[in-house]
């Protein structure tokens, strides 16, 4: 079967004065589809600029993005943006919910952004089965300021996979909640990625987040250092995680 995404040789230099910064260099990895994998490294490594280039929110210095078969950093903005609605989900750090709407409402916006009617049909049950992946029906006409911090974080990541995209990006998504809610919330990525197939691609600087991937690349100063296979676990101890990062000076 072949990848559902990959990166070939992919940089990504930055101006800071007259200074070059050089995020990226020269990174290359493959995706495939259904596996859950973890961008681990310090602060500045260059994960989170990887994992925006992956997903098409930025564009590649040089090399090249294939998503689903596309050449994404190839694609003009508008079918770049198309391309990323349609085959991508992503949850941040913040929930990014809009205040005013329920969590139903929160879910449903991406269908109503595409013109299509979040409360009929397909989408409707798209939600609907979002919502449950998350254990959220009961609540489902709360607005998020009704809700929980892990509550709310479960919206966002109802909403980014209810249009069953071909890949969820995460980008530190517990970072804001505590140690229990944390694992919650990671709990809720690995059954959308184990009992659904879902494609997931984590940046984190958290070994116990970490260990709920089936593979950990771990980058420093804008390089893949080493690549640490964990496997499909039922249980995530973070233990052989860290003494794996320990020989790497981490």
């Amino acid at each position: 079967m072949p990848p559902i995404l990959e990166a070939r040789d992919l940089t990504k230099t930055y101006r800071a004065g007259e200074a070059e910064v050089h995020a990226l260099q020269g990174v290359s990895l493959a995706v495939q589809p259904g596996e859950f994998l973890a961008l681990m490294g310090a602060s500045g490594s260059g994960k989170t600029t990887l994992l925006q280039l992956l997903g098409g929110l930025d564009r590649p210095t040089s090399g090249e993005v294939v998503l689903d078969g596309v050449t994404v950093s190839t694609l003009d903005d508008d079918r770049a943006t198309r391309l990323r609605r349609e085959k991508t989900g992503f949850v941040f750090q913040a929930f990014n919910l809009v205040p005013l709407l329920s969590a139903r409402e929160n879910v449903g916006l991406p269908f109503l952004l595409a013109g299509r009617d979040p409360n009929g049909g397909e989408a409707a049950a798209r939600v609907d089965e979002a919502l449950s992946l998350v254990d959220l029906r009961s609540k489902a006409d709360r607005r998020p300021d009704e809700l929980a911090f892990g509550e709310q974080q479960r919206v966002a990541i109802a909403r980014a996979i209810a249009g069953r995209p071909a890949i969820l990006f995460a980008d530190e998504p517990t970072g804001n909640l505590d140690y229990a809610t944390g694992n919650e919330i990671l709990q809720y990525l690995y059954r959308s990625c184990a009992e659904r197939g879902q494609t997931v691609v984590l940046v984190t600087h958290d070994a116990q987040a970490g260990a709920y991937a089936d593979r950990v690349l771990f980058l420093r100063d804008g390089r893949i250092l080493d690549e640490i296979g964990l496997g499909r676990r039922t249980e995530h101890p973070a233990r052989p995680l860290i003494e794996r990062l320990a020989l790497l000076g981490q």
